[in-house]
């Protein structure tokens, strides 16, 4: 007598393999290869030096828009306009407009000087992909 499996193994069996699935898509879209960007390590080393002389209390930056710059929390707050950063969404974050310069000239950043070099562009980029973490 052959031994026969019942629709609910079948169903048990289905999601199982879906979940495992889901759960291998998911590792390989988040492990990439690519390591996780540090707010503390890499991002705040880049706004102290290009964005900090304009963009704390008393300076013209902070003046115009209400930005400041001196913390992840006061960055994360944002402007007098609203926040700057769109946690996952680059191209919708004010910030990467600003600093990739899809933004008008008028208010490219960093105002009047220099533009960020690529490669702090596209580690600024990486980190708001990455949800703009406090590590």
């Amino acid at each position: 007598m052959e031994k026969k499996e019942g629709p609910s193994m079948n169903r048990l069996l289905g999601a199982a393999l879906a979940l495992a699935g889901l759960t291998l898509a998911g590792t390989t879209l988040v492990g990439c290869g690519e390591r996780t960007v540090s707010y503390s390590a890499q991002i705040q080393p880049i706004i102290e030096k290009r964005c900090l002389e304009c963009h704390q209390p008393g300076e013209p930056g902070y003046e115009a828009s209400g930005l400041e710059m001196t913390s992840y929390a006061s960055l994360m707050q944002g402007t007098r306009f609203g926040p700057i950063i769109e946690p996952g969404e680059p191209l919708n974050s004010v910030l990467n407009q600003l600093v990739e310069g899809r933004a008008h000239p008028s208010i490219a950043m960093p105002h009047g000087r220099d533009r960020i070099p690529d490669s702090e562009i596209a580690l600024l980029r990486r980190w708001v992909e990455q949800g703009a973490l406090d590590n």
